[in-house]
C-alpha cells in the first residue's frame, strides 16, 4: 500500500540515527508545503510535491493534512501501562499535604496498585491496557516502552509481560517490553529485602528471560527501595541475561543512580530530578540518554529535573509521560512538551526532538524511528495547526488530527480507525 500525505503547511523533523545534543538538540529540518510518501511501512519520500509526482506513480491512497504541520510520531520511552485499580484518593491526600513517601509507608503507593493488579485477570489487564494505548495513539504517540512492575511476584510479573506481548500483537502501536520486577520491595518481603533480591536474581529474572518476554530491565534505584550496591547486583544479573538496561535514578534523592546507569552502559537513566553535577558530567560523557519526566514533577508538585543545565553540559535528553496510576496518570505527550518548555526551560524545538529522535535513542531504536527520513518507519503525526509551535502554544487540547503508523492511517480526524 502506498500512501501520500498532501496539504501540509510544513514538515518539521529532527534528522539522523542518534540522539542529538547541545545546539543540535534544537535543530529541526523544516520543509514548507512538503509531501510525505509512504511505501508499505516505510517513508519513501519527503519533499516537494512536483518532485514527488515526477518520481512516483499516483499513490493508492491520499491523506489530506488540511494545512496542518506534520511531525514524526511521538515515542514515549518510559511508561507503566499495565495496571488495575486507581489511586485518586491518594492524589487527594497529597493535595491535603501528605507526601508520596508518607502515603507509601501507610500501605499506599506502588504496593496499593500491586494488590489490585495481582487480583486482576489477564483479560481485565489487557482491556485496560488497550484502552490506554488508544489514548496514547490519539495523542500522536506511535511507540512506547512498556514496563511491568505492579506484580512483584513471579506469576503477576509474567502475566503483565504477557499482556504487553498480547497488546503488541493486537494494537498498531509498537511496545518495547521492560521487566521492572525490581520496582519495589513487596510487603511480604519488607522485613527481609535481601530475600527479595535473591528471588529476583534466582527465579523471577531467569523465568522471564526464558520466556523471551522482555527486551530490557529496570530497577528503582532509590533511598528506601534499592540502594547502589543492590542496584549493581540486579543490573549485573540483567546484563548476564542479555537484557539492555533502563534505570529509575535520582528521582527523590541524589543517591548517585545516574552514575550507576552510565557504569552499566544503560540505554537510559530516568527521572533525574535530583541529579548532581557529578551525575550530569557522567551522563554527558556517555551514550546513556537522560529521560526526563515532567509530568511526574507536575503531578507530585515536586521539583523538575535541571533540563537546561543538562543540555548545556552536553547530555542527551529525552521526554516521556511516565504514564502510571500514582504519579503521572497521563498518556499525552503534547502535555509533556508543554511542561518541558514552560517549566523545564527547553525550547519547543528541543522538546520536539527529545520526544521523537532522542526518545527513540532511549529505547535503542534511533536508526528505525524518531524522524521523517527515507527508509525509516512511516510513523507520522499530523497536527491540526499549521506549525509545530502550536504543540505548546495551543496547550490543554489534543493537537493531533491524523496519525499514520507503519504507513497505515490509524487515527483520522482525531478518531481511532479500526481495521
Amino acid at each position: 500500500m502506498s500512501l501520500l500525505i498532501r496539504g501540509a503547511s510544513q514538515v518539521a523533523t529532527p534528522l539522523g540515527n542518534a540522539a542529538r545534543r547541545g545546539n543540535e538538540l534544537g535543530r529541526l529540518s523544516i520543509t514548507k508545503n512538503a509531501v510525505i510518501r509512504c511505501e508499505g511501512s516505510e517513508v519513501a519520500f519527503v519533499g516537494d510535491a512536483i518532485e514527488h509526482d515526477r518520481r512516483f506513480p499516483p499513490p493508492e491512497r491520499t491523506l489530506d493534512a488540511a494545512g496542518g504541520c506534520v511531525i514524526p510520531g511521538f515515542i514515549d520511552p518510559h511508561t507503566h501501562p499495565v495496571w488495575a485499580g486507581s489511586r485518586e484518593e491518594e492524589f487527594n491526600r497529597r493535595l491535603r499535604g501528605e507526601s508520596y513517601m508518607d502515603i507509601a509507608r501507610s500501605g499506599g503507593g506502588i504496593n496499593a496498585t500491586v494488590q489490585a493488579t495481582r487480583a486482576a485477570t489477564f483479560e481485565e489487564l489487557l482491556n485496560g491496557t488497550m484502552t490506554r494505548l488508544d489514548t496514547f495513539l490519539e495523542h500522536g504517540t506511535t511507540t512506547v516502552e512498556a514496563k511491568s512492575g505492579y506484580g512483584l511476584d513471579l506469576a503477576t510479573e509474567i502475566r503483565m509481560l504477557e499482556v504487553i506481548a498480547a497488546a503488541n500483537r493486537a494494537h498498531p502501536m509498537d511496545l518495547h517490553p521492560t521487566c521492572l520486577a525490581a520496582h519495589e520491595v513487596p510487603l511480604e518481603h519488607r522485613n527481609d529485602p535481601e530475600r527479595w533480591i535473591t528471588e529476583l536474581v534466582d527465579e523471577i529474572h531467569p523465568s522471564i528471560a526464558r520466556r523471551h518476554l522482555a527486551e530490557a530491565v529496570d530497577v528503582f534505584c532509590e533511598e528506601g527501595v534499592f540502594d547502589l550496591d543492590q542496584t549493581r547486583r540486579l543490573l549485573a544479573d540483567a546484563a548476564s541475561l542479555g537484557w539492555r538496561i533502563h534505570l529509575h535514578a535520582d528521582e527523590l534523592t541524589p543517591l548517585g543512580g545516574t552514575e550507576v546507569a552510565v557504569e552499566f552502559n544503560a540505554l537510559s537513566a530516568d527521572h533525574l530530578m535530583h541529579i548532581t553535577e557529578t551525575g550530569i558530567a557522567s551522563l554527558a560523557g556517555s551514550e546513556t540518554v537522560g529521560v526526563l519526566l515532567p509530568g511526574t514533577s507536575f503531578f507530585l508538585r515536586s521539583g523538575y529535573a535541571p533540563a537546561r543545565r543538562m543540555v548545556e553540559a552536553g547530555c542527551a535528553v529525552a521526554l516521556a509521560t511516565d504514564c502510571n496510576p500514582g504519579s503521572s496518570p497521563t498518556e499525552s505527550m503534547p502535555a509533556i512538551l508543554a511542561l518541558a518548555t514552560l517549566e523545564m526551560g527547553l525550547t519547543i524545538e528541543e522538546a520536539l526532538t527529545a520526544a521523537t529522535l532522542n526518545a527513540a535513542a532511549a529505547i535503542g531504536r534511533a536508526a528505525e524511528i524518531g524522524s521523517l527520513e527515507e527508509g525509516k518507519k512511516a510513523d507520522v503525526a499530523v497536527l491540526t495547526d499549521p506549525t509545530y509551535h502550536h504543540l505548546v502554544y495551543h496547550y490543554g487540547v489534543n493537537p493531533i488530527r491524523h496519525v499514520v503508523k507503519a504507513g497505515k492511517v490509524v487515527v483520522h480526524d482525531g478518531q481511532r480507525v479500526r481495521s
